[in-house]
């Protein structure tokens, strides 16, 4: 049996920014049945994610910079791997049988074959949670936050926190984790309309439109008058200059994206390092994969604080497989407000 698959490719490699005109939307014909004695798995894709981080898998390489990132280059005209969730078609892995729910590294595309040894798990249909959270807030984005937090800052209670890109995937959770566990939180973000979500239904402390300020060190200083104790970075460049600059004695900063750098290497960080050793700042970058070791933990606790409403999490999400490129652009435009999803086909 055979079906028509549309997925989207890159053209080529990119400079730095990317445009939509450098993707394109493929069709192939999909084969829908494994052949005998192999192991694979037949996917049709439900909810994919879009995320910053893709943008360096799709760039030209330097001399200077390693062959791959931790995730490896994208190959023009081929399917670009990311995280999804999907219904199995066909399965030739006894794991698996036709009709599963199931989550793993899939393809922006409209189906996706998963090799033996392929990340895919079954997805637990009886939580009573929307499917797309599978793919942001019960998935990477929500480890991210936890670890990045819990594990990259040890926090204590009533210490007090900046989260940036607050309204984004990783930011919403980290800042409702670090008021969950008793911390003063600030976040910014890039609209009046997501400062409000963030002080309003998030509960944030307080939060600022970065937009808005014409220097930053001030803003965080009228924000953090007694100092910066953990700085939960999400965007890089001129923003954790100004958040070092505020930071306490052995601030701790959780390194977790830096978006603002991905496509403009001018706007690449210079933090104050005598500010740095002499208040004896920790600055960690760090990967979620890092920490599959507090997987049970993270999970349980965020399916308790979902349940009990003490937790909101933000999905955002286009339709069609061929709305992935403007998603995907509008990360760097600051578009999505939470975790941004594209939903390829009805459950």
């Amino acid at each position: 049996m055979e079906a028509t698959n549309r997925y989207i490719a890159i053209k080529h490699l990119v400079d730095e920014a990317a445009q939509e005109s450098d993707f394109e939307l493929k069709t192939e014909t999909f084969t829908l049945s494994i052949e005998p004695r192999k192991k694979e798995v037949i996917v049709k894709n439900l909810y994919l994610s879009v995320d910053p981080y893709q943008i360096n898998r799709m760039k030209i390489k330097s001399s200077s910079q390693k062959a791959s990132d931790f995730a490896g280059a994208i190959i023009p005209g081929e399917p670009i791997e990311a995280f999804g969730v999907g219904r199995v078609v066909d399965s030739g892995n006894p794991e698996f049988e036709k009709g599963d729910l199931v989550a793993g590294l899939l393809n922006w595309g409209e189906y996706s074959r998963i090799k033996e040894g392929g990340l895919l798990n079954k997805v637990d249909s009886t939580l009573g949670l929307p499917l797309s959270y599978h793919v942001g807030v019960l998935a990477f984005s929500g480890l991210t936050a936890y670890a990045g937090f819990f594990e990259v800052c040890k926090p204590k209670a009533g210490e007090k926190v900046f989260v940036s890109a607050a309204s984004g995937s990783v930011g919403h959770l980290v800042g409702q984790y670090a008021k969950l566990f008793g911390c003063y939180v600030v976040g910014c973000a890039g609209t009046q309309q997501k400062v409000d979500l963030l002080k309003g239904k998030l509960g944030f402390d307080d939060a600022f439109n970065y937009k808005e300020e014409i220097d930053l060190k001030a803003a965080l200083k009228r924000c953090f008058p007694d100092g910066i104790d953990i700085y939960f970075d999400n965007v890089g460049g001129d923003m954790l200059e100004a958040a070092v600059e505020n930071m306490n004695s052995f601030g701790r900063v959780a390194v977790c994206g830096v978006i603002s750098e991905y496509t403009d290497k001018g706007k690449r960080a210079a933090p104050n390092m005598i500010d740095v050793v002499y208040k004896r700042i920790t600055i960690r970058g760090f990967l979620a994969a890092d920490y599959m070791n507090v997987y049970g933990d993270y999970l349980a606790a965020t399916l308790e604080h979902l349940r009990n409403g003490k937790m909101h999490a933000l999905d955002d999400i286009s339709r069609g497989v061929e709305s992935i490129p403007s998603a995907f652009l509008g990360l760097f435009r600051g578009d999505n407000i939470g975790k941004k999803i594209v939903q390829v086909a009805d459950e």
